[in-house]
């Protein structure tokens, strides 16, 4: 698919997929920010702002008006933050893609913010904190992060901390609104099947009055680890959840995709090595899987899994052994293979709706100003050979790159230490 860029009159760029036959169209608005453009006194203002676009604007008065209007065109609608980013977004069908519009710049331009509403919001989102809290394979991550960049806003939770969510007032939200949301360091995704020139004047209808911003970037991660580090969260479980992982490079590099293989080979499917390993063999765990993340100064891969609470030191040892492994012996043709038609085959699963294609550009758009298409990403797949992930797994399977993080009661951390090492 081809994505023409336009830019509105206030400097917005503004993204468009044209897809043929379409039913439905999509419009996603992203902005450049998130829990990682936060200090400690505003930590989780990003993410308790996203909640609050949604509680009225001066067109649309009330959280009702807005749900309102999207459901009786049977739209789908919702938002979500990341540390580098926010996003928010409308899929309707075709025919009432204005609405989406309309709704969707309403929303973003003329919020009201109102101190009843955040009042009100508070409880919603101590709610949800406590939920992820209660559920160690949902918080695992963060706890992983918290290891990795300690007590800084690369370090600390999304949501943010408890007693901030409890004392930010209005004039926080407008300041961070001012400063973070507009025509800077944002753009609009749209997909679908309609005319350039119809859908042009639309988005600057729409978004073209909105104001340019006093965009403030975050502090760069600054990484100093020169040993294995645990960090422990303590929680009385009836199992122990962990993430074992190292640090990896920024999003873009040349080795991205090669780290996406490797991880797939390592956990990234009931075929995998450590799903077998841990999981059929050794009956260590029901849950395992592994993952990449990489941000736009940092990165990491992890191992994460669900074990017994006797069984720490041996799961730790059989997933270090399996990192071991990708940095001694070359993959086999056959099993990277399968690798790359697992990863192949997911993304065109997953490329078959319009938000598919706001949502595999729009979450490019904080870490490059070029975009990969889904055709390009295959062909850089296709590229990676054995080699590659052995020379990857060498540079960054170290000692001084190694992470855990534990959610579990009854942890001796002395007793870890001693068997964290690669």
């Amino acid at each position: 698919m081809n994505v023409k860029k336009i830019i509105l009159s206030n400097g917005m760029p503004t993204f468009l997929v044209n897809i043929p036959r379409a039913k439905s169209a999509t419009v996603l608005v992203m902005f450049k920010t998130g829990s990682k453009y936060e200090n400690r006194q505003n930590s989780g203002l990003s993410h308790f702002l996203e909640h609050m676009f949604f509680k009225g604007t001066k067109n649309r008065p009330t959280t009702r008006d807005l749900s309102g209007e999207l459901d009786s065109i049977g739209a789908e609608f919702n938002a979500f933050t990341g540390k580098e980013y926010t996003g928010y977004y409308i899929k309707s069908q075709k025919a009432k893609f204005n609405v989406a519009l309309d709704v969707l710049s309403d929303m973003l331009i003329n919020s009201k913010f109102e101190q009843a509403e955040i009042d009100r919001e508070r409880g919603v989102i101590i709610e949800e904190l406590n939920m992820y809290e209660d559920n160690p394979l949902m918080y695992i991550e963060d706890v992983f992060e918290s290891c990795l960049y300690g007590d800084t806003p690369a370090g600390w939770d999304t949501i943010g901390f408890k007693e901030n969510i409890l004392n930010l007032n209005r004039q926080d939200f407008l300041d961070y609104y001012d400063s973070q949301y507009g025509a800077n360091g944002s753009a609009v995704f749209v997909a679908g099947d309609f005319s350039d020139d119809k859908i042009k004047k639309e988005l600057e209808k729409k978004f073209g009055e909105f104001r340019k911003n006093k965009y403030k970037n975050k502090i760069k991660v600054v990484e100093t680890q020169k040993i294995p580090s645990v960090k422990i969260k303590n929680k009385k479980t009836d199992q122990i959840t962990l993430s074992l992982g190292f640090r990896a490079f920024p999003s873009n590099h040349k080795d991205e995709k090669v780290l996406k293989l490797l991880s797939i080979i390592l956990g990234g499917s009931m075929s995998s090595r450590l799903f077998i390993e841990l999981r059929e063999r050794r009956g260590l765990a029901y849950y395992v899987r592994s993952n990449v993340e990489l941000y736009s100064d940092c990165g990491y891969v992890s191992v994460q899994a669900g074990i017994p609470k006797d069984k720490l030191n041996e799961s730790v040892r059989v997933i270090l052994n399996e990192y071991k492994k990708l940095k001694k012996e070359l993959v086999g043709k056959e099993e990277l293979q399968k690798a790359k038609d697992l990863f192949a085959g997911k993304l065109i699963v997953n490329m078959e709706g319009t938000d598919d294609f706001t949502s595999w550009y729009g979450h490019q758009f904080p870490f490059s100003k070029k975009f990969l298409s889904p055709d390009e990403a295959l062909k850089k797949i296709k590229k990676v050979s054995s080699q590659d992930i052995r020379r990857v797994a060498n540079n960054l399977f170290v000692n001084k790159s190694l992470n855990l993080a534990v959610i579990g009661d009854g942890i001796k951390e002395l007793e870890i230490k001693k068997n964290l090492k690669i």
